[in-house]
């Protein structure tokens, strides 16, 4: 059953990738996985983790046929590892999911195979199996390099047979195809014999989220007061000076819709990358000093309370530089850029809070990085589901205080019909910028009438 579930998905890959673009094509490739991976694995499909994978790995798949992307494209990407990560372990944290996901589809099918030959107990079908394969190739290969030779000679001794091959026609076979569809077959003969890297999942299973202090090393109080006063009073130095950061920043704020773009610009870019070094460093220094027993030692409340002060600080410093980008793109508009700049503070804020709820409820570092991997997965997953290009023009069209129309020209085909729709209202446009629209226009839409059926985009549905 395995191997006909193997052969029809790798046909089905094929037929949907080869020498073609991606569009509806990935969507189905989706759909096919998840059904191969259930058929082949009917108990797995029924665990609640790999449900919830398998339905956003399809919403990403149905992301990509109506706005593709790169974003798109990457979300599905990454969710596909998932999912087979899912199906080799689905109790694992959510990045051995993706490094479970990728070392199956490339070396599952040699693992196996040499796992079974290491294996001290192998059984006797498997044996038998492998001595007539083995019997088998000693056959067929010699057979064929002894025809292959006498073919040669005849068509050299002999020009009425030498003529006669020359009329046989092998046009009809498609050998880049029967390579690309092997490659298929491979594939999926990885992904439906999902592995796992045991070490990692086995370190991962076995290792909990809190601190455990019967597992610490040992220390001297005197260490331990020691730290906790060396903690306390670099914390509290460290408060001190954000405080004054902050209070000058907001003065700063206060006074920004007044100045330049130019201006406005470099504090925004200054400002991100501030918070970048010092939310790291903020975190970095938490984590060295509740790393271990000082998150036990009975006189740590000061320095918890000076800890939690100084993450709600840096929150403030997301704030603050949130305001800064928001005031940027209301007087300049949208970028990816100043949309990068809002993704990396939600990241940065929830480090902050998941970083307050290791120091509150003594956590250890892997619950930092369980948690983290999942928000960050889960956001790019989110933000695969709208057309910022589409976005972006439309905001900066129609809100924005300064049009860049050159900068929305050089976006993607996902906001050709937002410019066409901005031009056909009459809205002021020089007449190069006019010509442009109409011409990116006018190519897309002969695109979208080239399209495969496997190439099909939700924007096909739209044209006459």
């Amino acid at each position: 059953m395995k191997k006909i579930i193997t052969l029809i998905s790798a046909i089905t890959f094929s037929l949907l990738f080869f020498q073609q673009s991606v569009g509806l094509n990935l969507l189905l490739f989706t759909i096919t996985t998840i059904i191969s991976l259930a058929i082949v694995h009917p108990s797995k499909i029924n665990n609640k983790t790999t449900i919830w994978y398998s339905v956003i790995y399809l919403l990403t798949g149905i992301a990509v046929f109506f706005q593709k992307s790169d974003l798109t494209i990457i979300a599905n990407l990454i969710s596909f590892f998932t999912v087979v990560g899912a199906f080799s372990e689905n109790r694992t944290s959510i990045y051995i999911n993706w490094i479970n996901g990728l070392y199956s589809c490339i070396v599952s099918v040699f693992a196996i195979y040499f796992e079974k030959q290491n294996s001290n107990v192998i059984s006797t079908s498997n044996t038998n199996n492998q001595k007539k394969f083995v019997s088998n190739l000693k056959i067929t290969i010699p057979t064929i390099i002894v025809v292959v030779v006498f073919i040669v000679l005849y068509s050299k001794g002999n020009p009425v047979f030498s003529d006669l091959l020359s009329k046989i026609d092998l046009s009809f076979i498609n050998f880049k195809w029967i390579l690309f569809t092997g490659l298929g077959y491979y594939l999926f003969n990885n992904i439906l014999n999902p592995i796992k890297i045991e070490p990692a999942t086995n370190t991962d299973l076995t290792t909990g989220n809190l601190l455990l202090q019967n597992k610490l090393k040992e220390t001297s109080t005197d260490n331990l007061k020691n730290e906790n006063k060396l903690a306390t009073v670099l914390i509290l130095t460290l408060n001190v000076l954000i405080i004054l950061f902050l209070v000058t920043d907001f003065v700063y704020i206060s006074k920004l819709h007044y100045l330049s773009a130019a201006e406005i610009s470099k504090q925004v870019h200054n400002g991100v990358y501030t918070l970048i070094i010092s939310i790291v460093l903020a975190i970095a220094i938490i984590l060295y000093f509740f790393r271990g027993h000082l998150n036990f030692y009975k006189e740590n409340k000061k320095l918890k309370t000076l800890t939690i002060v100084w993450i709600v600080l840096n929150l403030l410093l997301s704030v603050s530089t949130s305001i800064k980008n928001i005031e940027y793109i209301t007087s300049f508009g949208l970028t990816y850029k100043r949309i990068g700049v809002l993704i990396y503070l939600l990241l940065a804020i929830s480090g902050l809070i998941t970083t307050f709820i290791k120091v509150n409820q003594q956590k250890n570092i892997w619950y930092l990085f369980r948690q983290n991997a999942t928000i960050a997965f889960s956001i790019l997953v989110m933000f695969s589901f709208i057309n910022w290009d589409a976005i972006i023009s439309k905001y900066n069209l129609y809100t924005a205080e300064v049009i860049d129309m050159e900068y929305l020209l050089n976006l993607s085909n996902n906001n050709t019909f937002a410019l066409k729709a901005y031009i056909d209202k009459g809205n002021n446009v020089s007449f190069r910028q006019q010509e442009e629209i109409e011409s990116k226009h006018a190519n897309y839409v002969s695109q979208l009438k080239r399209n495969s059926w496997q190439e099909m985009v939700a924007d096909n549905l739209t044209i006459e």
